[in-house]
């Protein structure tokens, strides 16, 4: 039986039953062959754009005997892949701005795909404002907290051009749910703050306690001008303190 880590069994979770599966930087293989193996993907396409994880990713369908399920298909994010050839695509532990360019590149395929599932290590206000403004709708959200680390996964789907006359960002404010603005919202996930996520609640706990601190060290450090740090501080803490009514 394959084992997952608490963060990969989320995202497959988030992946749900689906008739082909394609995981973007599989590393090991390990979604896919969770996924087929538990038979809730039919087949799968194991992405890589090195050699060596695609390699190894090989070694463990084999160890499964998934072969005739599973393709190691060496690729640049979702070039190497076709539109509509999956409906379910799984981008997960790459930066944001990677995974930004990876769906912007591979448009074709991820736009057609029914369902992205995507987890982004960093960038995350940023990343969550691209897909809003590239026509992508956040369906779910959820947030593990594992070996000390908080890690956040965005299941997506693409809307469609903008209707002509539609702002963005009043299309994207239709899309959040909980009221929250889309400041919170693109920080902190509209779907987390909307159904009051406790790793999300336990994660901005930590995050004010942290720069709390930072503040007051900065603070009595007279030798430098940290004004300009300061007023970012005090900006994080007002945005968290926000986030934090909705709990």
């Amino acid at each position: 039986m394959v084992q997952l880590s608490k963060r990969l069994q989320s995202v497959a979770d988030l992946a749900g039953h689906c008739g082909t599966m394609a995981d973007v930087g599989t590393d090991h293989g390990y979604i896919p062959v969770y996924l087929v193996s538990n038979q809730k993907a039919k087949k799968a396409i194991a992405l890589d754009v090195n050699p060596g994880p695609l390699l190894r990713a090989r070694e463990h369908i084999m160890q499964y005997g998934l072969e005739g399920k599973i393709e190691a298909r060496l690729s640049d994010g979702c070039l190497a892949l076709e539109p509509g050839e999956a409906d379910v695509i799984v981008v997960a532990g790459m930066g944001g701005a990677l995974m930004q360019r990876i769906l912007a590149q591979g448009a074709g395929a991820a736009r057609a795909a029914k369902r992205l599932v995507l987890q982004p290590q960093s960038e995350l206000a940023a990343f969550r404002k691209f897909l809003f403004q590239d026509g992508y709708q956040i369906m779910a959200e959820d947030m593990v907290f594992e070996d000390g680390k908080y890690y956040p996964i965005i299941v997506s789907s693409y809307q469609g051009e903008w209707p002509e006359g539609c702002g963005r960002a009043s299309l994207a404010q239709r899309h959040i749910e909980g009221q929250a603005d889309l400041t919170l919202s693109y920080k902190f996930g509209p779907l987390l703050l909307a159904q009051k996520h406790p790793v999300l609640r336990q994660f901005l706990q930590r995050q004010r306690q942290q720069k709390q601190k930072i503040l007051v060290q900065l603070q009595k450090n007279s030798k430098k001008d940290d004004t300009i740090r300061a007023a970012e501080l005090a900006q994080e803490l007002k945005d968290i303190d926000s986030a934090l009514r909705f709990f």
